[in-house]
């Protein structure tokens, strides 16, 4: 419409035109054009002015006199006026039109304060200096970063270095991810918004890190510590009503300062090889202690068996004492003798070596040399098995039980016994 309104007045030119804004009086005396150049401002001024007058409907005098001047004729510049009027009115309407794209949120503000806020789409607001808007982008996850700038390398001592609980000092880098959930809040309730950010996300980890032990800060605490920052970084953006929703607290690095990490490592490793030993001696104690339970136990059953074994041996030969004493006292003769036999008998049976009396008796003694020898030599090989098939036939030949008894088939030690009972 506005080209039209100067076609109209007769003021379009071409910019090619190498006369553009010379009129034919600008030709030389000699009817020789000028050398091109750039056009005259003073002169093309004066042609829009004439142009627009005469559209206006202003005429010029007829005095006649030097630069006669012009007149207004009424309707024809009320028309005129009224249209530039309304020409200008609509490219002022038409400025309050603006787009929202998906994810993006539009801020009205009405003579500087905050109005209203509008979603994703064509929209209109009243044009400047009544309203004006502000496009922010909600949907973009935004990232700041404490005790660092874009690499781990680049460190920010002054942000980075903490102070715990066992007043150590560690050195942490991370990174802290959000989203705006109010652009309003976000524009108009704090100043430098990022740096406001930081220095909550700082606040926060330094008191989580005051609160907490080194070695918990640096191994199995850095989940939580991140997850505890989260939250107080939260509860102090909404008391500031900064109108952001944290997401995510990244851990890019916890270590103790580079001027004491190599004695930090050598004290880790102290650590390490203390957690080491203990774990092998629990180990050794694990495998030592039921041994010698096992060992204890078996020694104290074979204990109580032995205990058992000899008691009742002991109460076995109490019980036959008393049954040879109650048989001694029905007849102390025959079963002094018995009680003799069996125990010479027992006595010879398991040894090499023959006692004899001859002084009384001239029986023939028969000495079994040829079962001693054998005897003797199966005991030097083989003592257990030699020795039970040995003393069988040598206990039955042994002549000590002929030598005991006279011509008349009586013992001896039986008359001897009972002439000393008759003394």
């Amino acid at each position: 419409m506005l080209v039209s309104f100067l076609k109209k007045i007769g003021l379009t030119f071409s910019l090619n035109d190498p006369q553009w804004g010379r009129g034919s009086q600008n030709n030389d005396q000699n009817g020789k054009k000028p050398p091109e150049g750039p056009p005259d401002l003073d002169q093309l001024w004066k042609e829009f002015s004439q142009r627009l007058n005469r559209f206006l409907g202003q005429k010029a005098d007829g005095g006649g006199g030097k630069g006669g001047g012009y007149r207004s004729d009424g309707p024809g510049a009320k028309i005129g006026l009224g249209v530039i009027i309304a020409v200008l009115a609509f490219i002022w309407v038409v400025s309050g039109f603006f787009i929202v794209q998906e994810g993006q949120t539009g801020v009205i503000t009405t003579f500087g304060k905050y109005s209203h806020s509008t979603m994703a789409g064509f929209n209109w607001r009243w044009p400047y200096p009544i309203q004006g808007h502000e496009i922010v982008n909600v949907s973009q996850v935004r990232t700041v970063e404490v005790g660092y700038r874009s690499n781990v390398k680049n460190k920010q001592a002054k942000e980075s270095l903490m102070l715990t609980d066992d007043e150590n000092i560690v050195d942490i880098q991370f990174a802290v991810q959000y989203k705006l959930k109010s652009a309003a809040e976000w524009l108009y309730n704090n100043r430098d918004q990022e740096e406001m950010i930081r220095q909550v996300a700082e606040t926060a980890v330094r008191e989580i890190v005051g609160k907490s032990k080194m070695d918990f800060v640096l191994y199995e605490g850095r989940e939580k510590v991140a997850l505890d920052v989260g939250v107080l970084m939260q509860q102090i953006l909404e008391r500031y009503k900064a109108g952001v929703q944290i997401a995510n607290i990244t851990m890019q690095g916890v270590q103790p300062p580079e001027q004491v990490q190599a004695a930090f490592d050598d004290a880790v490793k102290a650590g390490q090889d203390k957690e080491r030993q203990k774990n092998e001696g629990q180990a050794y104690a694990n495998d030592v202690i039921p041994k010698a339970r096992g060992e204890a136990s078996r020694k104290l059953q074979e204990a109580e068996g032995y205990k058992s074994r000899v008691v009742a041996n002991a109460e076995g030969n109490a019980s036959r004492f008393k049954q040879v004493l109650s048989e001694y006292q029905k007849a102390p003769a025959v079963t002094r003798d018995r009680m003799y036999l069996e125990t010479m008998q027992e006595i010879f049976a398991n040894t090499s070596k023959l006692m004899m009396d001859t002084k009384a008796g001239n029986n023939m003694i028969y000495l079994p040399l040829d079962k001693l020898i054998s005897q003797s030599d199966s005991s030097a090989k083989a003592p257990v098995a030699a020795a039970t098939p040995a003393t069988g036939p040598a206990s039955e030949s042994i002549p000590t039980v002929e030598m005991r008894f006279g011509k008349d088939g009586r013992a001896r030690d039986t008359r001897d016994s009972r002439d000393r009972e008759v003394r």
